[in-house]
């Protein structure tokens, strides 16, 4: 029958079914050829024993596994042809972190200890409990004698964290360990110094926490939306946590003179800001490397590795054991790898932390031909000498530190790269 013959809705018709099948059969071969046009493949399938679910409640917490199983965390080989998950045998990892699926932030993956010391302390667990092979963790753990004096307490008190292996542990205060309650993170209901909404699960991951790796507490306790130095925690799931991710320290070394003083000038800044603030809690450091610090992409400092910082409290000062003697120690006591107990609060110097930086990071961000080239007299490296030298006096190695400071706020570029202090310093006469 001719096209023309047919009713005009019909023709109508007709002519669209035509299109139909001509756009079929040569366009659909066209889309499926296009990847992009495919739906998206799941690239990874978590399993409990990666993240370390199957030994919770013996972990860090599960605060963030949605966002693994969603795909909203991803490994910095997320788009390439490795479609395996990453090594099982590594402490921590790159990755990305999302909360819209359109903009992604660098993150860190890191599991408390690495996998050898996870699996020589759940050996340690089981032998704690007579058993040679194999146990249920969680099980031992929560026979222990501390913790049925947890269960039985809805305050943490300083008896209950003695012998921990955590430097921020090693003089606590009524008032350090009610923050740690006040900001849990890992729990339902967070907000208060009591634990009468901690489950039993919540009090045994906090206090396993507590006894692996202080870095998810630190994290939560000083945040950097409040001003502290630390990157941001976005939570953990089974033995895996997550905080923000930042450059190497290191990558500054062969950077311009200007660059590297401004870093150094942060370093100075955040370790007098860790001994005095508005909070009175006195942070400062038991060790000092370059991979404690980072640096992100406007310039700005943190402190990246928080596992090494002791607090003293200034306003209440520290809990004293009232037998020195006694022996608290517990399969709770190693399972960060180490049982030694570390030295008494009376040992640590209010000046440590300047003396640590000035010895360790300082001088390989600037030497005395840097200072010479920039035009600062020798007496300013002279300082840098003097605040590393543990054999001054405190105040000396303050004064020593505040010079070296000064000197180098003029070495500091302005300049819109550094977001974190422009334009305040374009208008500003002391940059």
């Amino acid at each position: 029958m001719e096209l023309s013959r047919l009713k005009p809705g019909l023709a109508g018709e007709g002519l669209l079914g035509s299109w139909h099948v001509w756009f079929l059969c040569f366009m659909l071969p066209l889309v499926a050829s296009n990847p992009s046009a495919s739906p998206p493949t799941k690239s990874y399938s978590f399993g409990r024993q990666f993240l370390g679910l199957d030994k919770c409640n013996a972990c860090v917490g599960t605060s963030i596994c949605k966002k693994f199983f969603k795909e909203e965390i991803r490994f910095e080989k997320w788009l390439s042809s490795q479609l395996d998950l990453p090594s099982a045998n590594r402490t921590s990892y790159e990755g990305n972190y999302t909360c819209d699926s359109e903009s992604w932030r660098p993150v860190v993956l890191s599991r408390l200890v690495s996998p050898h010391l996870h699996e020589l302390a759940d050996k340690n667990i089981c032998m704690s409990a007579g058993r040679r092979k194999s146990c249920s963790i969680e099980a031992v753990l929560r026979a222990t004698p501390r913790f049925q004096t947890w269960t039985r307490s809805n305050l943490l008190l300083p008896s209950m964290v003695q012998a921990l292996a955590s430097p921020m542990l090693r003089c606590p205060s009524q008032r350090l360990l009610d923050r740690i309650v006040h900001r849990y993170f890992e729990v339902a209901d967070v907000g208060s110094v009591q634990m009468k909404h901690f489950t039993t699960k919540d009090k045994l991951r906090l206090l396993y926490t507590m006894a692996v790796n202080q870095q998810p507490l630190i994290l939560q306790m000083f945040p950097g939306t409040e001003g502290w130095p630390f990157l941001r925690y976005h939570g953990s799931c089974g033995r895996l946590m997550v905080w923000a991710g930042s450059g190497p320290l290191k990558k500054l070394y062969s950077s311009p003179l200007a660059q590297r003083a401004d870093a150094a000038y942060q370093l100075l800044h955040i370790t007098q800001s860790l001994a005095c603030n508005s909070l009175r809690f006195h942070l400062y450091y038991t060790t000092a490397s370059e991979d404690m610090f980072g640096i992100v992409e406007d310039g700005r400092v943190f402190i990246a590795d928080a596992s090494t910082i002791g607090i003293i409290d200034l306003q209440e000062g520290f809990h004293s054991e009232e037998n020195p003697q006694a022996n608290h120690s517990d399969v709770f006591s190693c399972l960060s790898g180490s049982c030694l107990q570390v030295p008494p609060c009376e040992s640590v110097r209010p000046s440590q932390s300047f003396t640590l930086l000035c010895r360790h990071i300082l001088p390989k961000l600037l030497s005395s031909a840097d200072l010479q080239s920039a035009g600062l007299p020798r007496t300013v490296m002279m300082e840098m000498s003097v605040c590393a030298d543990r054999s001054q006096s405190d105040q000396r190695i303050f004064k020593a530190a505040q010079i070296l400071q000064e000197a180098l706020q003029a070495l500091r570029p302005c300049s819109n790269e550094y977001g974190y202090r422009y334009p305040e310093c374009k208008y500003s006469d002391k940059f």
